[in-house]
């Protein structure tokens, strides 16, 4: 289970912006405070076992900065988050063993192969050089990599790239995954092949958040729902609950009026 308490991550802002009248008329931004950005400002949720957690929100409302927390690249500025306990404050490197957090600004060595980049991920992790060799192939098939397993990370397409990134977020089998809009760049037979994973997971316990901007996916798969904008949490419910807050019928529609609403208003729960 993972329970986030309060997290909050503020950023210098750049000088040019610091002082009043940077910015045209109607064009300020509520996170911008003095000299600090307030990226993400108090968000709570839980996310339990054996479940899939939505992590929506319009672009640039504070999502990866969340989730990169969560996953002990960045620190916060405030609050937590424990993975069953284990909290990213005071024990990041046991939150790392535990989970795997796809990102999409992490490369890859272009002059690894597939299987390299993979392997070396697993020997990161401190995995032994058999159950990495396994564990490789067992990715390879699920993933429907195995055709270009032993080509070069820079001769592989966007989406192969993704695969990849994919199964090196895997590697470790971790108990939580993270993965931040894991369906970018793939075709739809290889965006099938994810979310046929995904839903996987979530039968074998493992506790899944993924952020996506596809409301297909999030009704196909999602449990739980998350919904932060302008760095604040604004509704955090089931998908039923979506809809009978709003009223909508159709999934994007309830998003929108739930980010509408949320505007100065503080949290909606359903």
């Amino acid at each position: 289970m993972l329970e986030v308490e309060g997290l909050c991550k503020t950023f210098p802002l750049p000088r040019g912006r610091r002082s009043k009248g940077a910015r045209p008329p109607g064009a300020h931004d509520p996170r911008e405070q003095g000299q600090q950005f307030h990226a993400v400002r108090a968000v709570s949720f839980r996310a339990e076992a054996g479940r899939i957690l939505g992590l929506l929100g319009p672009n640039g409302a504070g999502k990866t900065t969340l989730m990169r927390m969560m996953s002990t690249a960045i620190k916060p500025t405030a609050g937590t988050a424990r993975f069953d306990g284990v909290d990213i404050l005071q024990n990041p490197l046991g939150v790392r063993r535990t989970i795997g957090f796809l990102s999409g600004a992490t490369g890859l060595y272009g002059r690894l192969t597939a299987r390299e980049m993979i392997a070396y991920y697993g020997e990161l992790h401190g995995l032994a050089r058999a159950v990495v060799r396994a564990r490789v192939q067992e990715l390879a098939r699920a993933l429907a990599m195995e055709d270009y397993l032993d080509r070069r990370n820079d001769a592989l397409s966007a989406g192969m790239k993704q695969k990849v990134s994919i199964a090196r977020t895997l590697i470790h089998d971790p108990q939580v995954l993270i993965f931040d809009e894991p369906t970018t760049g793939l075709d739809v037979a290889a965006a099938q092949t994810v979310l046929e994973l995904i839903a996987r997971f979530k039968r074998e316990g493992k506790t899944v958040i993924f952020s996506t901007h596809h409301m297909h996916e999030v009704e196909r798969l999602c449990d739980d729902v998350v919904i932060i904008h302008q760095g604040e949490l604004c509704f955090t419910g089931t998908i039923e609950d979506m809809r009978a807050r709003t009223g909508a019928r159709h999934l994007d529609q309830a998003f929108l009026a739930l980010v509408n609403a949320g505007r100065g208003e503080g949290e909606v729960r359903a």
